[in-house]
């Protein structure tokens, strides 16, 4: 069983409600293997969480970035609050130690899994507003994305994946590549895509998110990676 004091220290915070934060790390598939456990999964924080850190992030973006227009902030935030992201996030947190999952969820390669410790961020961000309120979920989001705003901040602002990838195959295949929906999952409130890009009907890359446009996106970003593996092997 996970120590939840020592994760408290680790990240430097107190719950009035320890509930909270042992919910934002217990997998629908724990619960399914252990039903008597008197809580529910975290997707129910991780549907506040989503919120949250979308408020925290567009303010910190509007304010960092005063001359730059809605459509550019929201891709500045889509690139901050991604799944990739958010999983980095959570391994400098350590939070992959904590995540509770089932037995064949963990045996499939569930606790590196990128969605699992993403999901499992969004849920700590929500679990901190409910114990805390919106002051102490800023503090800690602006912390535990530190390394991401200054990234951002030192690199500039990234172009667009989605445009790079058609760059790239144009220029050497003389092809655009295409998205394809594979699946839509979860409560209208709450949906998640997975899309894939394809190219000459070889798919390049998958990505997943809250809308058909960020899966887009992630899934690009997939496929220009796998493409700069392949030329640099």
């Amino acid at each position: 069983m996970p120590d939840w004091k020592d994760l408290e220290h680790d990240l430097a915070l107190k719950f009035k409600d320890p509930a909270l934060l042992r919910q934002a790390l217990i997998h629908s598939s724990f619960l399914n293997e252990n039903p008597g456990i008197g809580m529910g999964s975290n997707e129910r924080l991780e549907f506040l969480g989503d919120a949250a850190l979308g408020i925290v992030v567009a303010h910190q973006l509007y304010a960092a970035y005063p001359e730059v227009d809605e459509g550019r902030l929201t891709e500045l935030r889509a690139h901050l609050v991604r799944r990739d992201t958010l999983a980095r996030a959570a391994e400098r947190l350590n939070l992959g130690d904590y995540l509770q999952l089932g037995r064949g969820e963990d045996a499939a390669g569930g606790r590196p899994r990128p969605t699992n410790p993403a999901r499992a961020y969004e849920a700590l961000v929500g679990a901190i507003f409910l114990d805390g309120g919106i002051v102490r979920a800023r503090t800690f989001i602006k912390r535990s994305l530190g390394h991401d705003f200054a990234a951002l901040r030192e690199r500039g602002m990234p172009s667009d994946p989605k445009s790079r990838l058609q760059e790239v195959i144009q220029s050497r295949w003389q092809t655009t590549p295409s998205y394809k929906l594979l699946k839509t999952e979860g409560p209208d409130h709450a949906r998640r895509f997975t899309v894939q890009v394809v190219v000459s009907g070889k798919p390049l890359g998958t990505g997943e998110g809250r809308s058909k446009q960020m899966a887009e996106k992630e899934a690009a970003q997939h496929a220009l990676e796998a493409i700069e593996k392949q030329e640099s092997a």
